[in-house]
């Protein structure tokens, strides 16, 4: 028998190459740029790494603007390069502006400069003012705090502890050293800080969410979440999460988020949701770093996922590394080599849906500025389908209102608490914040969480954990207050149980304690049935809700329009749940219109449907979304 097998590969090669190619011009909704370090703009000064990278670059991803950065590492790009670079990029049409490393040695675990010796301070004035004079906007890349105990800081820390020491430092090193001389010498800069993604921890190390975004021309955010087994650990919904929470600190301030090449060994989806989450939160511009990454990182056939294989992924592998052509490159077919085009791809697919997105809307949750406690839970609750829109400031005007630990620092929180459910409202507390405020809320309803602890996997009616794990024990007084969900080993026919959502009214509203475990990652482990009344409860301000299995997320717009999201590594079937009667929900990118399924009606007051909400039933296959309005 002939053997056709390279014919038909070529015919595959071909039907790629058609669905690869791609329309002239960039993006509608957003910029994308990128950012050169200090050290790759000094290799710059040769025109064949210059001109060879950046062929390599504009040939896989198309870009908007450019960062040149000016300082790395102790080490300043001389003006002579500086000014080659930057002209170069001019010249192919791209926005330039500058960038700052405040660092003296990053492989030193990132040391800073010692904003307490005055022969540093005065380094970092000069560094500032150098760049102003080439850039009418620079960003400083996500150093900006200081990390060092040295005799000097010692000194100078006196009696403080170190958050307060820190915190007036840099504020104070922001204005004076970097803003000031820098508008001095180009009074048009806008001098842009980047916020890393590690936020719960920022007044530690000197970052001053409250004040810098005041006298900083804007504010940027990483939404780089990696390999969560990484040293950060942090989840998926941060890339979302964390460009909400700056928007809100800075209303119309926060420029863009920030991804690099983390997590991509894990897999191109891994990269691609990065991408894909930030700018669900919508914002005007994305940086991805770095350029270096864009140009060297190459495509592996270990960065296809397995789930690839089983068919209807958003993100597909197979297509982005398909032959494809370009505008400006003479219409000849270009192979992918490296990760930029996952980016390319992946961006221009996501522009298609946000242009029809409103403004993000979520489950309201406090988070006073340099307040720490349940670090990152918010993440968390976001991969069990809880849509998060924290805040630094009380909001008023909410039905529904989340308080997790960092609520503790505000001094006024019972109070508020009281108010919020004295007009009707509701608040959801943790049990990490019931442990610190136990005594002062008592005045509300009197509970216990102690050091009391309890191992459970069975949830009753709500279904049944495939592992055990470690909840607090949660205690009230019978007939003052209520389990919703409840929990045990076993819960029926067992010996005892222990709440894992529990109520009580005050006045005309209700509050809620969400049983949080010991370790976060186990609310993956609560069953559906679980997850679907606690969405339910905590829908009020959002308008809809979906029934299913943890890592999924709800993406929730102000125009009835959202954004389902699937993370884990197998297909899911779903349900999603309008809290109003509608006729369909329709696919935003398709048209398709998916028609509501028939349900029987609940007269219990937490559990069910009533006959105000539409039902629809919708699948996803492993890491995809799908944007729905209604």
């Amino acid at each position: 028998m002939k053997n056709n097998y390279p014919k038909k590969m070529l015919m595959v090669v071909m039907a790629l190459f058609a669905m690869a190619t791609i329309q002239a011009g960039k993006f509608q909704n957003f910029k994308v740029s990128t950012y050169i370090r200090a050290q790759d703009v000094a290799r710059m000064e040769d025109d064949k790494f210059l001109k060879s990278t950046w062929e390599t670059v504009s040939s896989q991803v198309d870009l908007d603007k450019i960062y040149i950065e000016t300082h790395r590492d102790a080490f300043i790009v001389p003006e002579k390069t500086l000014l080659k670079v930057k002209n170069f990029f001019l010249s192919k049409g791209l926005e330039v502006g500058g960038g700052i490393t405040f660092t003296r040695s990053e492989p030193s675990d990132f040391e800073t400069y010692s904003y307490a010796r005055e022969e540093e301070r005065q380094q970092v004035k000069y560094i500032s003012e150098y760049t102003a004079k080439y850039f009418d906007d620079f960003i400083l890349d996500d150093f900006f705090f200081i990390d060092l105990k040295n005799d000097d800081e010692i000194a100078a820390k006196g009696n403080k502890s170190w958050t307060e020491y820190r915190l007036r430092l840099m504020a104070d090193a922001g204005r004076e050293l970097v803003v000031n001389p820098a508008k001095a010498v180009n009074p048009k800069v806008k001098v842009i800080v980047k916020y890393p993604n590690w936020y719960d921890h920022f007044h530690g190390l000197g970052f001053n969410l409250e004040e810098e975004p005041s006298y900083f021309d804007g504010i940027w955010t990483g939404t780089e979440t990696r390999d969560p087994a990484s040293a950060q650990h942090l989840q998926n919904y941060l890339s979302y999460n964390i460009m909400r929470y700056f928007d809100n600190v800075a209303p119309g301030r926060n420029g863009g988020g920030w991804v690099d090449a983390g997590g991509i060994q894990m897999s191109m989806d891994r990269y691609a949701e990065q991408l894909h989450l930030t700018m669900l939160s919508k914002t005007p511009e994305i940086i991805l770093w770095n350029y270096m990454q864009l140009a060297e990182v190459k495509i592996s056939p270990n960065m296809r996922a397995p789930w690839q294989d089983l068919g209807g992924n958003s993100f597909r592998y197979d297509e982005m590394v398909a032959p494809y052509t370009k505008e400006g490159h003479d219409g000849r077919a270009i192979m992918p080599t490296t990760m930029a085009r996952f980016a390319n791809v992946t961006l221009h697919q996501t522009d298609k849906l946000v242009g029809l997105l409103g403004n993000p809307i979520g489950l309201v949750s406090y988070k006073p500025y340099h307040s720490s406690g349940e670090d990152f839970l918010q993440n968390y609750l976001g991969m069990i389908g809880l849509p998060m829109d924290m805040h630094p400031e009380w909001l008023a005007d909410k039905q529904q209102i989340l308080l997790t630990q960092q609520a503790a620092k505000d001094p006024q929180i019972v109070e508020r608490i009281k108010e919020q459910l004295k007009k009707g409202g509701d608040v959801i507390i943790t049990t990490g914040l019931l442990k610190a405020i136990k005594d002062q809320l008592a005045d509300v309803v009197e509970l216990y969480c102690g050091d009391l602890k309890a191992i459970v996997n069975d949830f009753g009616m709500a279904g049944k954990s495939e592992r055990e794990f470690i909840i607090p024990q949660v205690k009230y007084f019978t007939n003052d207050a209520w389990e919703v969900v409840s929990a045990g080993r076993p819960l029926r026919g067992g010996v005892s149980g222990y709440p894992i959502l529990l109520r009580d009214t005050y006045s005309k509203g209700m509050l809620f304690v969400l049983t949080i475990p010991d370790d976060f990652g186990n609310l993956y482990d609560y069953p559906a049935g679980a997850l679907n009344v606690i969405r339910r409860v905590m829908s009020k301000d959002v308008g809809a809700y979906i029934e299913g299995p943890s890592k999924v997320s709800l993406f929730p717009y102000d125009n009835k329009t959202m954004v389902v999201e699937n993370f884990n590594d197998n297909e899911v079937s779903l349900r999603v749940v309008v809290n109003a009667k509608v006729k369909a929900l329709r696919n935003l990118l398709t048209g398709e219109r998916i028609k509501p399924v028939e349900v029987q009606y609940s007269r219990y007051r937490f559990f069910g449907y009533v006959d105000t909400q539409t039902v629809f039933d919708i699948k996803l296959a492993a890491h995809s979304y799908v944007g729905l309005g209604y």
